[in-house]
């Protein structure tokens, strides 16, 4: 089998690349020729072909030339993950049998959230229409400027059209699944294709009792989305009900680094704040967390942070929304707090919850180890197999 893989970045810069740079090689070696497009060539550091350096890769031009560079290729299958024109994506559903696997909610919302920030935090099942225009502003659904919202609103209807015609669509969870029905994708084309941790795999034997560090971990970028005023404004109460006093470790970094500092130190609450550490330095302090706190706000497509959490024994704390749910089991692999209306004080139960008894954290630690194992690479590759050679006919 011949496929095509097609993206945005040659080089590493984020989520899709780090899992492209993992998966490449796996389908390789489970017999696909591949070649790669990308929009932005490589520019030095690491790239998505690092591993596969053999596979030939095309710069996309213009949507003519695209489609031509394909066809050079020539593949019985199209692995999209998204260019940035959605012409350029188009075109080659229209002549290539395409599958799209979904990571965002490109085609199903304006902004790419899929939440509403005012009058608070509320999650959005809306299908994407010129009603999310009328929404986008009061709603606080994005920015600020409608002009930009006009601009993605396009888009992203050129993206929801495309769904039509894509032979298969796969998507990490069941609630991307639902999104993208909702959107116009045919439900018979929809493939819930779980992701793994690309750079983690569980320890080979559960954890073991140890004493308890009181350390509340928080992986990722420090945005609105990610909710770390609602963790922060959560983080008194749970010490207070406890009885001891924990601390808050943040292992990331982004725009609201200085405002999280302020508020952190204005609070009183302990904290670390760690920036941006590598793969060794994440899993060092998952393993010496306690708990995972992923308080995100908006409806993550997946939260494959958990997965990484759980491969080491450290059981999670999160609202209940997006794709969340298909790996987090309250009283089982974590706990949960509502996630349609996210606030603090649910957030705070779901902490009491999970770190009130030893002997049911404890509980709470082999079951994230447990579900942590059922999300595998050979999974994950025999599901894009199955899609490949179904809609190639092979």
């Amino acid at each position: 089998m011949r496929a095509l893989v097609v993206t945005t970045h040659a080089a590493v810069v984020g989520g899709v690349e780090t899992y492209l740079r993992a998966v490449l090689p796996r389908l390789r070696d489970r017999g696909v020729t591949l070649g790669l497009m990308t929009a932005n060539p490589e520019q030095g550091g690491a790239s998505i072909r690092e591993l596969v350096p053999e596979v030939p890769h095309w710069v996309a031009g213009d949507v003519g030339e695209t489609v031509a560079a394909a066809e050079e290729f020539g593949p019985d299958v199209v692995y999209t993950n998204d260019l940035p024109d959605p012409a350029a994506d188009d075109a080659l559903a229209r002549r290539f049998p395409t599958v799209r696997f979904a990571h965002n909610y490109a085609g199903g919302c304006v902004s790419g959230t899929k939440c509403h920030a005012a009058p608070g935090w509320q999650a959005c099942s809306r299908r994407l229409g010129v009603g999310c225009l009328g929404l986008y502003l009061p709603r606080r659904c994005g920015g600020l400027n409608p002009l930009t919202a006009v601009k993605l609103y396009r888009q992203n209807r050129a993206r929801q059209r495309t769904l039509v015609r894509l032979r298969a669509v796969l998507v990490a969870s069941r609630h991307m699944a639902d999104e993208l029905i909702r959107n116009g994708a045919a439900a018979e084309r929809v493939k819930v294709v779980p992701l793994y941790p690309s750079h983690a795999e569980p320890d080979t034997t559960p954890p073991e009792p140890r004493p308890r560090t009181d350390r509340v971990l928080f992986v990722g970028r420090l945005t609105p989305l990610k909710g770390w005023r609602e963790l922060l404004s959560a983080m008194p109460a749970v010490s207070a009900r406890l009885g001891r006093q924990l601390k808050l470790v943040v292992a990331g970094d982004g725009p609201d680094r200085t405002a999280f500092e302020v508020e952190v130190t204005r609070r009183g609450v302990p904290h670390e704040f760690l920036g941006w550490l590598g793969t060794d330095g994440v899993m060092s302090q998952m393993r010496n967390a306690d708990v995972l706190a992923v308080p995100s706000v908006w409806p993550e497509p997946f939260g494959l942070v958990g997965i990484e959490a759980g491969c080491v024994g450290l059981p999670a704390v999160a609202f209940a929304t997006g794709g969340i749910p298909d790996w987090l089991t309250p009283g089982v692999s974590g706990e949960t707090a509502p996630g349609e209306r996210p606030n603090a004080d649910q957030l705070a139960e779901a902490l009491v919850r999970a770190l009130a008894d030893d002997a049911h954290h404890q509980r709470l630690r082999v079951g994230a180890w447990e579900t942590a194992r059922r999300f595998t690479a050979d999974a994950h590759v025999s599901g894009l197999l199955a899609a490949f050679e179904q809609v190639a006919g092979l």
